[in-house]
This record gives structure tokens, sequence and C-alpha cells, in this order.
């Protein structure tokens, strides 16, 4: 909703890549921000719900990581009462990809081997999520693979951004000031750029540089293959 572009990218670069992509208009919210704040029954709903849209795709892609980890880490959880829909719901788990895991670990893309270009100094958040459904260095890897690419890693790249959906209302002390230490690690970098593949994390990290006044955009890295490989005009 808030980052419609990031989608439309994914959407063109699996397609690009041979893909055949469906994206089923019944789908709904993944159910996490129900879950996390302990109403189980109404996630278990959306979640059944989503166990059925998605039942025919070989692999479903998300570029969110937060939405691939509830799916992966919860949805079993969810129906551990109800066998046939237990056992639904890992297979769903188990064929759902984060966009960049999806690229490296199920499709072997190497974008070295496609000569693209996409001039810029970035830096990169690691968000929370990625790191719980075991995503590591695939960003970085993507990244130094694309021509023009000038990364600095962030100082605490792996510290979380403070946002943690209803966190940052519960608790907005602590993590105000969680998110003024990550954009004084942005600042520090000199990037012009921030690639952060999670939309929580770049609502809350560029909500706070602009308090901040830190000059710097945000993208996707989806949106940034895209654009390096001329499916989407740049946009700045």
């Amino acid at each position: 909703m808030f980052y419609p572009r990031t989608g439309i990218a994914v959407t063109k670069v699996l397609e690009h890549l041979g893909c055949n992509v469906d994206f089923p208009e019944e789908q709904t919210c993944c159910g996490q921000p129900l879950f996390n704040n302990g109403f189980e029954d109404e996630a278990r709903q959306l979640a059944r719900r989503m166990i059925g849209v998605f039942e025919h795709s070989d692999y479903v892609v998300t570029p969110s990581g937060s939405c691939a980890a509830m799916i992966r880490d919860y949805y079993g959880d969810l129906f551990q009462a109800e066998d046939a829909k237990f056992s639904a719901a890992r297979q769903f788990a188990g064929k759902t990809y984060e966009f960049v895991e999806f690229l490296v670990k199920v499709l072997r893309v190497d974008l070295a081997q496609m000569n693209i270009s996409w001039p810029g100094k970035v830096t990169y958040h690691y968000s929370c999520h990625l790191r719980g459904i075991g995503v590591t260095d695939e960003a970085t890897r993507l990244m130094q693979q694309i021509n023009g690419i000038d990364y600095t890693p962030m100082d605490k790249m792996d510290q979380c951004c403070g946002f943690g959906g209803t966190f940052a209302i519960k608790y907005p002390h602590i993590s105000g000031s969680i998110v003024r230490d990550k954009v004084s690690c942005i600042e520090s970098t000199g990037a012009d750029t921030v690639i952060s593949n999670d939309a929580g994390c770049t609502m809350n990290i560029s909500g706070a540089c602009r308090r901040q006044q830190c000059e710097v955009s945000f993208k996707s890295l989806a949106e940034v293959i895209a654009e390096a490989m001329g499916l989407l005009e740049r946009a700045e």
C-alpha cells in the first residue's frame, strides 16, 4: 500500500527472468499485525485464506521479509490443532520466499553476467526479519554484481531500526532512540540511497531521516534491479 513501486519491480524482474507471475487479487494481509497483538483467531482466518489463495502456486514470492517470516515461522503454529490445515500451512511455508532470497537460492541469478548498471553511492539496512528466516548476505552480494553501485556497509547494520510494528507505538521513547542511532549510522556512510527490503523498516527509518534532516532516498533492491535492467524508469 505504501510502496507499490516495489511490487511492480518484483513482478517485472521475475517476468524478465522467465517466471510466469500470477498476482491473485483475492490475497490479503498475511495476518502478522493481528498475530503480534494477540489476536490469533483473527490471524488464523487470514492465514487460512492465504493458504487457499496460493494453493496451486509453485512458489510464493514476497518483497517483505516480515511477511515471509510470519508465514514460515508461525503459520504452522496457528494450525497445530488441525491436522489437514497444519500440513497445508507447512507446505505453504515451504514454498514461500523473500524476493532477494528467491533470486539467489532458487533462480541462482548472477547479475554480473547481465552487465547491468545503476550508478550511485548506497548503503544497506539489514532487517531483523530477514535474519529470522536465514537470509544473510544475499542482498549485498547482488548489489555488488551491478555495475556502478558504490556500496558502503552501515555501522551496526544488523541492529534493529526500532519499528517492530506496534512496538513503536507502545514504546515510542525506546523506538525513537533506536531509530535515531540508525540515522546516525546512515549519515556516517555518506550514501545517497539506503536500500531497505522491508517496508515497515523503510517507513520508520525514512521518517526519522526526514525529521533529522538526513537527506537520503530509500529504495528496495527490487527497484534498483528493475531500474538497472531498464524495466522501470529511474526514480529519484
